[in-house]
C-alpha cells in the first residue's frame, strides 16, 4: 500500500461525479458502442436500469436480465415496456427485452448465444458454492464473445466513509486487486478467454496506486464456437421462470410497417393536394386581377416543385369536379415513402384496401374538401 496512504496524508470525502453505478453504465454503454452486440444479457440485473439504457442501443435487438429476486424485476419491470411513442414510430430494428427469474449458478438454454454478458457488482454476493459454479455457467456452458465483471475493490475501502467492513451487508466476500485479476486470469486460462483489467472510481491525489474504487475484468472469446456444437452438447433443461416479456413494434413486422408507410401516403398526399389547391387559387386570382405576365411567371411553379422529385408531367396531380387524384408513382417519389416501402410494387400492395384508389388504382383520391 502507498506510504502517503498509510500516513493518512488524504484527508476529505469521497466523491464520484457522475455517481459510481453511472460511471458502471457508462463502461458498458461505451463497450456496446465500440463492438455493437445484438444480444446482451444482464445477469444480477437487479433494478433493470442498465437494460433500461441499453434498450436503446440502435445496435441490440435482444435484451435479457436474470436476477435471483423476481420481486425486485417486478417492481422495475414496467420501465422496460414499449411507450406510446414506439407504437407511433416503429424503428428499423427489432427489439424485445425479456426478465427471468434463476440463478448464476444453474444452466438455461435460453442464455446461448448471446454476444455481450455483463456482471455487474454480481459475484462479491454469491455464495463459496455458487462461486464454484459460475465460470463453468458463464464461460463454459453460456461462452459468449464479450464477458465484463466488475466487482469492489477491497483495498479502497478505506478511504470509504462508515465502511468497516463490506460495503454491502449481502456481500459474502470482497477482493482485492491481486484476488480478483488471480481468478479472472485463471478461468480465461481454463475457457480460453483474454482479459483486460481496468476500473471506475478513480482514487484520489496522493494515494493512486491503490486502484479504482470498482475493478473491472473485459474478458474476451479467443476462438469462435460453433453452433452445432452448441446446439448438441450444450442441450439443457429450462430452469428459469420468465417474469416479463416485451416485443417492441419494428418496421420489419409487415403490421407496423403497413399502417406506418398507409400514415406516411396519406401525409404525403394531402401536402401535394395543399399544394396544388394553393397553386390553382393563386392562378385563380391572378387571372381576376388580370395580370398576365404575373401569371406565367406563377403557371409552372408546381409542376416545377413535381420535377425536382423526377416526377414526369404525366404523375401530375389534378382536380377533377371535387377530387383531388394524386398519381401513386408521384407519393412512391417522395424519399421517405420511396425508403419504407422500397418498390412501387410494395407500397400497392401494402396501402390496398387502406387508402381510396381511383378505379384503375392509378391514383389516390382526396377530397377538395377540408379533411382531417
Amino acid at each position: 500500500m502507498d506510504k502517503n496512504f498509510e500516513e493518512g496524508q488524504f484527508q476529505g470525502t469521497i466523491k464520484f461525479t457522475p455517481p459510481l453505478s453511472k460511471q458502471r453504465y457508462q463502461f458498458i454503454k461505451d463497450l456496446v458502442a465500440k463492438y455493437s452486440p445484438k444480444k446482451v444479457a444482464d445477469l444480477g440485473c437487479a433494478d433493470c436500469k442498465l437494460l433500461w439504457m441499453l434498450k436503446f442501443c440502435s445496435c441490440i435487438e435482444v435484451l435479457v436480465g436474470l436476477d435471483i429476486s423476481a420481486s425486485i424485476m417486478k417492481e422495475k419491470m414496467h420501465m422496460l415496456s414499449p411507450l406510446p411513442v414506439d407504437y407511433l414510430q416503429p424503428t428499423e430494428r427489432s427489439l424485445s427485452v425479456t426478465l427471468y427469474h434463476g440463478s448464476v449458478a444453474h444452466k438455461d438454454p435460453c442464455m446461448l448465444g448471446f454476444d455481450l454478458v455483463t456482471c455487474i457488482e454480481l459475484i462479491e454476493h454469491l455464495e463459496e458454492s455458487e462461486l464454484k459454479k459460475f465460470p463453468e455457467v458463464i464461460f463454459g456452458f453460456m461462452a459468449p464473445s464479450i464477458v465484463v465483471i466488475s466487482t469492489p475493490n477491497v483495498e479502497f475501502n478505506t478511504l470509504l466513509p462508515g465502511v468497516t467492513s463490506f460495503r454491502h451487508p449481502d456481500h459474502k466476500f470482497e477482493w482485492n486487486r491481486v484476488q480478483f485479476q488471480s481468478w479472472a486470469l485463471e478461468t480465461a486460462r481454463r475457457y480460453d478467454y483474454s482479459v483486460e483489467f481496468t476500473g471506475v472510481g478513480h482514487s484520489p491525489r496522493g494515494v493512486e496506486n491503490i486502484g479504482f474504487c470498482t475493478q473491472i475484468g473485459v474478458f474476451l472469446r479467443k476462438y469462435p464456437q460453433t453452433s452445432g456444437f452448441a446446439l448438441s452438447e450444450k442441450s439443457s433443461e429450462t430452469v428459469y421462470k420468465t417474469v416479463f416479456k416485451a416485443v417492441y413494434p419494428s418496421l420489419k413486422d409487415e403490421k407496423y410497417l403497413q399502417n406506418t408507410l398507409v400514415g406516411e401516403v396519406v401525409f404525403t398526399a394531402q401536402i401535394i393536394k395543399q399544394s396544388l389547391l394553393n397553386h390553382l387559387m393563386s392562378e385563380s386570382e391572378e387571372h381576376n386581377d388580370n395580370t398576365t405576365a404575373r401569371k406565367a411567371q406563377l403557371q409552372p411553379c408546381f409542376s416545377n416543385d413535381m420535377r425536382k422529385l423526377g416526377v414526369e408531367k404525366s404523375m401530375e396531380p389534378f382536380v377533377k369536379g371535387k377530387v383531388v387524384y394524386v398519381p401513386l408513382k408521384t407519393i412512391f417519389s417522395f424519399p421517405k415513402v420511396n425508403q419504407l416501402c422500397g418498390t412501387f410494387e410494395k407500397l400497392c400492395k401494402l396501402i390496398a384496401g387502406k387508402v381510396k384508389l381511383s378505379s384503375d388504382g392509378y391514383a389516390l383520391m382526396l377530397s377538395t374538401e377540408h379533411e382531417d
